[in-house]
Order: structure tokens, then C-alpha cells, then sequence
């Protein structure tokens, strides 16, 4: 698969620009703190038999503000919520790890967060558990709701008005 992101300034960009803007970013500032966050969220659409998936690439300068990139796609099926919330996660590590590839071949180290549109209330909550091990045995921090904003503010913008 080609991953391409839309960016609010920067317009279209494949997963190298991305990562040469993020570098970029970060040149010059190496006393600051980055955060990158990874998400990813899902809308059924019932009329058209779909399900439409972004992901978004977060990266925070932190006391600064930051920058977001997002993947939009749909699938002409669908899900079960248990099967949308494992491919959300998938999503997200599989661009995580990508990131991870990319990123570490600069001189700096990241630490890459995975953001879950998932919670401890609410239908979601019996696989809380599941997806959060995955993520983490992948090496990944993961954050769900009330902390993940990657998904649950930023992504999920796109699924609904991108």
C-alpha cells in the first residue's frame, strides 16, 4: 500500500515527505520536546455499506503547538465494532512501525505513541485490554480516552467531514 497524508499547510505528501517535514521541524531544535502520536479512528456509513478509516500522524512541540498529517480511506464492507477497533490498531502500528524505521535513522531517538479511539466506558471497554497489549508488546505506549487525542479529536474530525 501507498500511504499518502493530507497536511493542513503542506497539502499532499507521501510517508518520506512526511518524515522530511518532521525533520525539518525538528532541526534546530534540539533543546525542545516532540511528541509523536499515532491514531487512528473509523465511521461506519450504513447507506453505502462502508466504513471510512483515518490515520493521523501527531507531531506535538510540546509548549508550541504542532502539526498533523492524515491517511483517508474507505472500505466497501462492514465491520463489527470488535473488527474496527483491531484494524484501527493495526492501522496505527503499521505506520507506527514505518514512522519508527524512518524516524531512527536520524540522530535522534523517538518514542512513538499509539493513540486507541477506545475507552474504559462505553461499548468498547471488552477490548480495552486486548488492544492496549498488543500495542504495547509492540513496543508502542498506548494511550486510549480520555488521553487520546490522536484518535479521538484528531482523526476522527476526517472520518466524519474530511
Amino acid at each position: 500500500m501507498t500511504w499518502t497524508f493530507y497536511s493542513p499547510s503542506k497539502g499532499l505528501l507521501t510517508l518520506d515527505e512526511v518524515v522530511e517535514d518532521v525533520l525539518c521541524e525538528v532541526e534546530g531544535s534540539e533543546d525542545n520536546e516532540f511528541r509523536i502520536m499515532v491514531g487512528t479512528d473509523s465511521q461506519p456509513k450504513p447507506a453505502s455499506h462502508s466504513v471510512t478509516f483515518v490515520t493521523a500522524i501527531i507531531v506535538h512541540h510540546v509548549g508550541k503547538g504542532g502539526r498533523y498529517y492524515v491517511h483517508r480511506e474507505q472500505h466497501h464492507h462492514t465491520y463489527a465494532l470488535r473488527q474496527r477497533m483491531m484494524t484501527e490498531a493495526a492501522y496505527s502500528l503499521q505506520i507506527g512501525g514505518l514512522l519508527s524505521e524512518k524516524l531512527n535513522t536520524s540522530e535522534k531517538t523517538w518514542s512513538i505513541e499509539v493513540h486507541l479511539d477506545i475507552g474504559e466506558q462505553g461499548a468498547t471497554k471488552q477490548v480495552v485490554r486486548e488492544i492496549v497489549s498488543w500495542i504495547t508488546s509492540s513496543g508502542y505506549e498506548a494511550k486510549i480516552k480520555p488521553d487520546a487525542y490522536g484518535a479521538s479529536k484528531v482523526a476522527d474530525r476526517y472520518t466524519k467531514h474530511g
